[in-house]
């Protein structure tokens, strides 16, 4: 009785409007979702067709049958799974200097006071203006100088001489930490390197994550650098390797697709574990801008 005694109102101007836009925010957001998953699904599905029906119109958009055989060529026709062991080798190699070197010079910009130390780290982020191809011939001469043309080296070893984005990366995550503590523990009669190793590295896992994930990503989807070094077939990297399904007058879609999609599940599944610290290292690094 009650309910059949309320008015029936019209809504508000205001209202329709807030629903209006609310709307074609959920629009734009689910246009934006699909745009990004789309290449994903097609390389997936493509993966699971034959070469005959990869661009057959109209298109197949489910694979009927799925040939799981691609992915089986791809272990048991090619040593593949050297290539899987490669790829890790180096990206964690690389990651792991990332890592440490950017965090030991990050420290010493963030904590350690010296003369010129502003002036140097001035110098350091200018480093991240200089494009990639202007050292690429010098480093290249280095290392044929030394004989690490043809090994993993190249890939791997200059990591562990400092990245400019890790450092400056770390060292404002460095400056959120509180000087209190640093002031407690040089009291306490702490070195500069136990003050690093024993409070600011545990307190400082997500801007890790984050830099750990970002290092471990451009060096796993790295193609140009093992392009340069590499070309001993049992070195190769997945990019590298993925590359022998290109011909100068065919491209075996199906199987590329298949290497793509297996190369694609080790970040997937980083992605996923770390999503929690990488989120909180970018927002507290201030990286998001």
């Amino acid at each position: 009785m009650v309910d059949a005694k309320r008015e029936w109102t019209l809504p508000s101007a205001r209202q329709v409007g807030g629903f209006l836009a609310k709307a074609w925010a959920y629009f734009l957001m689910t246009l934006t979702a699909v745009t990004m998953i789309f290449p994903f699904y097609w390389m997936v599905a493509t993966s699971l067709k034959s070469e005959a029906r990869v661009f057959a119109f109209p298109p197949e958009w489910i694979p009927n049958p799925p040939l799981w055989s691609n992915y089986l060529y791809m272990f048991t026709e090619l040593p593949f799974g050297q290539y899987v062991f490669n790829s890790v080798k180096v990206s964690l190699l690389w990651t792991v200097g990332v890592v440490l070197s950017s965090s030991l010079a990050a420290y010493a910009f963030a904590r350690v006071k010296f003369w010129g130390r502003n002036v140097l780290f001035l110098v350091t982020l200018a480093a991240l203006m200089i494009p990639g191809q202007v050292t690429m011939i010098p480093l290249y001469v280095v290392m044929s100088r030394i004989g690490w043309v043809n090994t993993h080296y190249p890939l791997f070893v200059p990591a562990f001489f400092g990245s400019a984005f890790g450092i400056f990366l770390m060292r404002q995550y460095f400056l959120t930490i509180p000087q209190e503590l640093n002031d407690a523990a040089k009291i306490d009669g702490c070195s500069h390197f136990g003050i690093y190793l024993r409070i600011m590295m545990p307190l400082s896992k997500p801007v890790i994550a984050t830099l750990a994930l970002l290092s471990f990503m451009g060096s796993w989807n790295d193609l140009l650098g093992p392009v340069i070094y590499l070309y001993d077939q049992n070195l190769f990297t997945l990019p590298l390797a993925l590359t022998r399904f290109r011909g100068m007058y065919y491209t075996q879609w199906a199987y590329m697709m298949a290497g793509a999609t297996v190369s694609l599940l080790p970040i997937l599944a980083i992605f996923l574990l770390t999503q929690q610290y990488f989120v909180r290292g970018v927002v507290l690094s201030g990286l998001k801008g």
